[in-house]
């Protein structure tokens, strides 16, 4: 099995995640259990927009730094996700590439498009007019771990100006993420992922945060 390296690609992964209002005690094992990370992970700040649609959750859209990300969800294991980067695009994006790879992935119906290209604005116009879609504003400020060779991070998390906080561990194996889940004493907490996070803070889920 290949070492598993923080920031750097490999196939698709698994991951544990959760959002809530307080992770302190897990918080604190998971900084003392990690392995040295690479200073570059120490702490981490970014400003993106998630983009949520009523009829999408298999599918995570997200803007940082004026590039687009698209991850695709793959399969659950063992109650853990396995999600697979699909795209990264850069602003302007023309209107074919809208139309094949990024319109799809909100499973929407009526999304004209009639601009040979979009800026990054007139792209979240289009969003604001569609009534099932809504671009949110996320700030993270995130704090990256090594445990059990896999890759984690707390995270205060700004959604719309609501905190939360999230903590998570991530890997190309099942096995590695359960032993550090037991390890920080996660546990039974629910796994959550960001689309549905974000959908229970601004209203399009019904269900609560873990705590």
């Amino acid at each position: 099995m290949a070492e598993l390296k923080i920031g750097e690609i490999s196939k698709p992964r698994f991951e544990f995640r959760s959002f809530g209002q307080n992770f302190d005690q897990a918080a604190s094992r998971m900084a003392r259990l990690s392995m040295p990370v690479p200073e570059k992970v120490w702490h981490r700040e970014s400003d993106e927009i998630y983009i949520m649609s009523r009829t999408n959750d298999i599918n995570n859209t997200k803007i940082r730094d004026g590039k687009m990300d698209v991850k695709t969800y793959v399969q659950t294991v063992e109650g853990l996700e396995q999600w697979d980067p699909k795209l990264k695009a850069e602003f302007p994006v023309s209107r074919e590439q809208l139309e094949s790879e990024v319109i799809p992935a909100f499973m929407v119906e009526d999304f004209p498009l009639e601009a040979n290209e979009y800026s990054l604005e007139d792209f979240l116009a289009l969003i604001d007019a569609h009534p099932d879609l809504q671009a949110v504003r996320i700030h993270k400020e995130r704090f990256g771990y090594m445990v059990n060779d896999t890759i984690c991070e707390v995270a205060n998390v700004l959604v719309n100006g609501a905190k939360l906080v999230s903590i998570n561990s991530e890997s190309t194996e099942v096995s590695d993420i359960q032993a550090t889940v037991e390890a920080v004493g996660l546990t039974g907490v629910e796994n959550i992922n960001y689309l549905q996070a974000i959908k229970r803070v601004i209203g399009m889920s019904k269900k609560p945060l873990a705590n």
